[in-house]
Protein backbone atom coordinates (compact mmCIF):
# COMPACT_ATOMS: atom_id res chain seq x y z
CA UNK A 1 0.00 0.00 0.00
CA UNK A 2 2.83 2.38 0.82
CA UNK A 3 4.61 1.47 -2.42
CA UNK A 4 1.63 2.70 -4.50
CA UNK A 5 1.88 6.21 -3.03
CA UNK A 6 5.59 6.55 -3.78
CA UNK A 7 5.23 5.87 -7.49
CA UNK A 8 5.95 8.53 -10.10
CA UNK A 9 4.23 11.92 -9.65
CA UNK A 10 1.15 12.63 -11.71
CA UNK A 11 0.62 15.75 -13.89
CA UNK A 12 -1.55 17.20 -11.12
CA UNK A 13 1.39 16.95 -8.71
CA UNK A 14 3.58 18.83 -11.21
CA UNK A 15 0.98 21.61 -11.59
CA UNK A 16 0.69 21.91 -7.80
CA UNK A 17 4.47 22.20 -7.50
CA UNK A 18 4.60 24.95 -10.15
CA UNK A 19 1.83 26.89 -8.38
CA UNK A 20 3.66 26.56 -5.04
CA UNK A 21 6.92 27.81 -6.59
CA UNK A 22 5.13 30.75 -8.22
CA UNK A 23 3.58 31.70 -4.87
CA UNK A 24 6.96 31.47 -3.17
CA UNK A 25 8.51 33.64 -5.90
CA UNK A 26 5.76 36.23 -5.47
CA UNK A 27 6.44 36.43 -1.75
CA UNK A 28 10.20 36.78 -2.25
CA UNK A 29 9.96 39.48 -4.91
CA UNK A 30 7.02 41.39 -3.42
CA UNK A 31 7.43 45.19 -3.12
CA UNK A 32 6.65 45.16 0.59
CA UNK A 33 9.37 42.62 1.30
CA UNK A 34 11.92 44.44 -0.86
CA UNK A 35 11.00 47.73 0.87
CA UNK A 36 11.49 46.07 4.26
CA UNK A 37 14.89 44.72 3.15
CA UNK A 38 15.85 48.16 1.80
CA UNK A 39 14.91 49.79 5.12
CA UNK A 40 16.88 47.20 7.09
CA UNK A 41 20.00 47.66 4.96
CA UNK A 42 19.83 51.46 5.06
CA UNK A 43 19.19 51.86 1.31
CA UNK A 44 16.06 53.93 2.01
CA UNK A 45 16.67 57.62 2.68
CA UNK A 46 14.32 60.60 3.05
CA UNK A 47 13.82 62.82 -0.02
CA UNK A 48 11.96 66.06 -0.53
CA UNK A 49 9.86 66.32 -3.69
CA UNK A 50 8.22 69.43 -5.17
CA UNK A 51 5.04 68.84 -7.17
CA UNK A 52 3.55 71.70 -9.20
CA UNK A 53 -0.20 71.67 -9.75
CA UNK A 54 -1.16 74.00 -12.60
CA UNK A 55 -4.66 75.37 -13.23
CA UNK A 56 -6.02 74.43 -9.82
CA UNK A 57 -9.74 73.90 -10.35
CA UNK A 58 -11.74 74.75 -7.25
CA UNK A 59 -14.65 76.98 -6.27
CA UNK A 60 -12.49 78.28 -3.41
CA UNK A 61 -8.81 77.61 -4.15
CA UNK A 62 -7.56 79.27 -0.95
CA UNK A 63 -9.79 77.03 1.18
CA UNK A 64 -8.55 73.97 -0.73
CA UNK A 65 -4.91 74.92 -0.07
CA UNK A 66 -5.67 75.50 3.63
CA UNK A 67 -7.41 72.10 3.88
CA UNK A 68 -4.34 70.46 2.30
CA UNK A 69 -2.03 72.22 4.78
CA UNK A 70 -4.07 70.95 7.74
CA UNK A 71 -3.99 67.34 6.53
CA UNK A 72 -0.19 66.94 6.84
CA UNK A 73 -0.16 63.63 4.90
CA UNK A 74 -1.48 62.45 1.56
CA UNK A 75 -1.40 59.55 -0.86
CA UNK A 76 0.76 59.74 -3.97
CA UNK A 77 0.26 57.95 -7.29
CA UNK A 78 3.25 57.93 -9.67
CA UNK A 79 2.60 57.01 -13.31
CA UNK A 80 -0.77 55.50 -12.35
CA UNK A 81 0.90 53.26 -9.72
CA UNK A 82 0.03 53.83 -6.04
CA UNK A 83 3.26 54.66 -4.23
CA UNK A 84 2.02 55.02 -0.66
CA UNK A 85 1.51 57.77 1.87
CA UNK A 86 3.86 60.76 2.14
CA UNK A 87 4.27 63.66 4.54
CA UNK A 88 3.18 67.10 3.38
CA UNK A 89 5.81 69.71 4.29
CA UNK A 90 4.35 72.83 2.66
CA UNK A 91 1.78 74.07 0.17
CA UNK A 92 2.57 77.35 -1.59
CA UNK A 93 0.51 79.43 -3.97
CA UNK A 94 2.81 80.11 -6.94
CA UNK A 95 0.35 81.98 -9.15
CA UNK A 96 2.14 84.57 -11.25
CA UNK A 97 1.20 88.20 -10.60
CA UNK A 98 -0.30 90.41 -13.29
CA UNK A 99 2.29 92.49 -15.14
CA UNK A 100 1.36 95.52 -17.25
CA UNK A 101 3.61 97.79 -19.31
CA UNK A 102 2.57 101.43 -19.11
CA UNK A 103 2.74 103.89 -22.06
CA UNK A 104 5.80 105.57 -20.52
CA UNK A 105 7.67 102.23 -20.47
CA UNK A 106 7.35 101.53 -16.76
CA UNK A 107 6.12 98.18 -15.50
CA UNK A 108 3.33 97.78 -12.97
CA UNK A 109 3.02 94.52 -11.02
CA UNK A 110 -0.18 93.65 -9.17
CA UNK A 111 -1.53 90.59 -7.42
CA UNK A 112 -4.12 88.80 -9.51
CA UNK A 113 -7.63 88.70 -8.16
CA UNK A 114 -8.63 85.14 -7.26
CA UNK A 115 -11.13 84.84 -10.11
CA UNK A 116 -9.11 86.49 -12.90
CA UNK A 117 -6.38 83.90 -13.47
CA UNK A 118 -6.11 80.17 -12.88
CA UNK A 119 -4.30 79.36 -9.64
CA UNK A 120 -1.10 77.36 -9.41
CA UNK A 121 0.22 75.58 -6.31
CA UNK A 122 3.45 73.87 -5.29
CA UNK A 123 3.18 70.92 -2.89
CA UNK A 124 6.41 70.06 -1.07
CA UNK A 125 6.33 66.49 0.23
CA UNK A 126 8.76 64.25 2.07
CA UNK A 127 9.00 60.52 1.46
CA UNK A 128 11.28 57.56 2.05
CA UNK A 129 12.97 56.51 -1.17
CA UNK A 130 15.71 54.29 -2.49
CA UNK A 131 18.57 56.32 -3.95
CA UNK A 132 19.91 54.42 -6.95
CA UNK A 133 22.42 55.43 -9.63
CA UNK A 134 19.53 55.73 -12.09
CA UNK A 135 17.52 58.02 -9.79
CA UNK A 136 15.13 58.08 -6.86
CA UNK A 137 12.66 55.20 -6.44
CA UNK A 138 9.49 55.67 -4.37
CA UNK A 139 7.12 52.75 -3.98
CA UNK A 140 8.89 50.76 -6.68
CA UNK A 141 8.55 53.56 -9.29
CA UNK A 142 11.29 55.90 -10.51
CA UNK A 143 10.62 59.53 -9.74
CA UNK A 144 12.30 62.27 -11.79
CA UNK A 145 11.56 65.88 -12.67
CA UNK A 146 8.73 65.99 -15.22
CA UNK A 147 7.03 62.77 -14.09
CA UNK A 148 3.23 63.12 -13.74
CA UNK A 149 1.91 62.36 -10.26
CA UNK A 150 -1.45 62.41 -8.55
CA UNK A 151 -1.85 63.78 -5.03
CA UNK A 152 -4.85 62.54 -3.11
CA UNK A 153 -6.09 63.88 0.19
CA UNK A 154 -9.31 63.47 2.08
CA UNK A 155 -11.17 66.13 0.04
CA UNK A 156 -9.18 66.37 -3.19
CA UNK A 157 -7.35 64.56 -5.96
CA UNK A 158 -4.97 66.75 -7.95
CA UNK A 159 -2.81 66.03 -10.97
CA UNK A 160 0.64 67.57 -10.95
CA UNK A 161 4.17 67.29 -12.28
CA UNK A 162 7.35 66.76 -10.29
CA UNK A 163 9.40 69.96 -10.39
CA UNK A 164 12.20 69.03 -7.99
CA UNK A 165 13.72 66.05 -6.15
CA UNK A 166 16.17 66.68 -3.30
CA UNK A 167 17.72 63.89 -1.19
CA UNK A 168 17.91 64.95 2.46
Amino acid sequence: MVLNRLRSPSPIDAVAAVVALAALGGVIWSPKLSNAVAKATGAVKPVQVSVDVRHLVSADPEELLNAAREEAALNIVIRNQPAGRVTLVAVDDVTNPLVAVQPDGSIVVADAPSTALPRHARFVIEASAEIKPSGVVIGGTKLKVGVPVELEGRLYRLNGVVSGVTPL
